[in-house]
């Protein structure tokens, strides 16, 4: 019974550790630390663009801001937001293919290349 109690305690803690929360700071000031790593980040949306479902939107928590791309829908600006997704740094936007013609006012807002590329979002309240 006590393995049973072992296991299910460390397969408790692998699977809430399998993608941590993170606060931006935390991905801004060491982002290879992060690269192509599953985490999660909470925050208020501060700017959103879309087409047909597929876009960036910024997230801001209390520590700094960070481009989101996703192509499951954008939440909208004021939204508060968990999001899961990997960490891509130098991250180009030629990657998201010819279908997303963004204007050059977004392109150059994602000055860093440091994005994240969400897997889920959900609303928070």
């Amino acid at each position: 019974m006590k393995h049973i109690k072992l296991i299910a305690a460390i397969a408790l803690l692998v699977i809430g550790s399998a993608c941590a929360s993170k606060t931006v700071n935390d991905v801004m000031a060491d982002p290879h630390r992060y690269a192509d790593r599953n985490i999660a980040l909470r925050g208020k949306v501060i700017e959103s663009y879309s087409v047909a479902g597929t876009g960036f939107y910024r997230l801001e928590d209390t520590t700094g801001r960070l481009w989101i791309f996703s192509t499951k829908g954008v939440p909208r600006k004021g939204a508060r937001v968990e999001v899961k997704g990997k960490i891509h740094d130098g991250f180009d936007l030629t990657s998201v293919g010819g279908f997303l013609k963004l204007p050059a006012a977004i392109r150059e807002r994602i000055e860093s290349g440091l994005l994240m590329v969400e897997r889920s979002h959900k609303a928070r309240s």
